[in-house]
């Protein structure tokens, strides 16, 4: 993380409002620009987060910031065939946008660990920085997304291929499901999901 000078206080609604509101136009951009994340997903799991934060007792702030910044760089990344550094290039945007407003340097740290920490390859330094982790399992996880996100990816792969790379990622995922209220969400469509997989295989295509 660079060193800026964060101060703003962000205390106020009309702040948090107005932060929240840019962040949300760059990812949407992003998003229409390279086509990743999907639109529909993206606000799933922001949704989600929400949710998971005003349950544990989260900062609802940081959470907010942590989910729409957390891969907001992903659909340049996989453009570029360089998908490992989304996450670095979307700590660049969110230093940027933190400097703008001279963000609180606590809350910064805990945004920046909800980035780094999403595919939980570094420890979490707060429970927010779990709550996106968690929330992001969901795309993987949900049958809705999982069904969503196959006919999305249908377009440049063949079925087989798209069925293949989210299998791989619904997997992946699983194993990062850490927070007991969404073990207990997630654990019975892991199950579903798998007998799913195996019944649409059975004839060998796929």
């Amino acid at each position: 993380m660079s060193n800026v000078g964060y101060n703003m206080n962000m205390n106020t609604p009309t702040n948090k409002q107005k932060l929240l509101q840019e962040v949300d136009a760059l990812a949407v951009a992003e998003i229409e620009k390279n086509g990743l994340p999907p639109l529909f997903e993206y606000r799933e799991i922001n949704a989600i987060g929400e949710r998971l934060a005003k349950q544990l007792g989260a900062d609802i702030f940081i959470v907010q910031l942590g989910t729409r910044l957390m891969d907001i760089k992903v659909g340049e990344a996989v453009s570029k065939n360089i998908f490992p550094e989304h996450i670095a290039m979307s700590v660049l945007v969110a230093n940027e946008v933190f400097e703008k407003y001279q963000l609180d340097t606590e809350i910064a740290k805990k945004v920046l660990n909800c980035i780094e920490a999403h595919h939980a390859t570094v420890p979490y330094s707060c429970l927010e920085a779990e709550i996106c982790a968690n929330a992001d399992a969901h795309k993987f996880l949900l049958p809705k997304l999982f069904i969503k996100r196959i006919y999305e990816r249908a377009g440049s792969r063949t079925i087989k291929e798209a069925l293949d790379l989210q299998v791989m990622k619904m997997e992946e995922k699983h194993k990062i499901v850490s927070l007991d209220i969404c073990k207990k969400e997630l654990e019975e469509n892991y199950q579903l999901l798998k007998k799913f997989i195996a019944k649409i295989r059975q004839d060998g295509e796929l």
